[in-house]
């Protein structure tokens, strides 16, 4: 599942001429381009979309929903390692490359 998450500007720079912002998103820190939204400033929240910035939220609002999302697990869904989150699930390993032929396996 691909979320907008709000998150906060922690700090703005200009990368090879794109406006380049630090975001946290409720512990989870990563790279937004703020291209979108190019007067946001530190302190300041904003919705984000892969990788984007979109559209500017207000702090009560932006706490509100990322207490939710915490709540639902859905940070940990949108920024965990998914390698971590299929070994907590019990999901399968990867099938073996077995080439042998179906009928000729034990």
């Amino acid at each position: 599942m691909c979320l907008a998450v709000p998150g906060r500007v922690l700090g703005v720079e200009d990368r090879d001429g794109t406006r380049m912002a630090t975001v946290d998103f409720g512990g989870v820190v990563k790279d937004v381009c703020l291209e979108y939204l190019p007067d946001l400033r530190v302190g300041e929240y904003a919705i984000v979309h892969v990788g984007f910035a979109l559209q500017r939220l207000d702090e009560e609002s932006a706490r509100r929903t990322l207490e939710l999302f915490e709540n639902l697990g859905m940070l940990q869904e949108e920024f965990g390692d998914p390698w971590e989150q299929a070994a907590a699930q019990g999901e399968p390993q990867q099938p073996s490359h077995d080439v042998t032929a179906p009928e000729a396996r034990p």
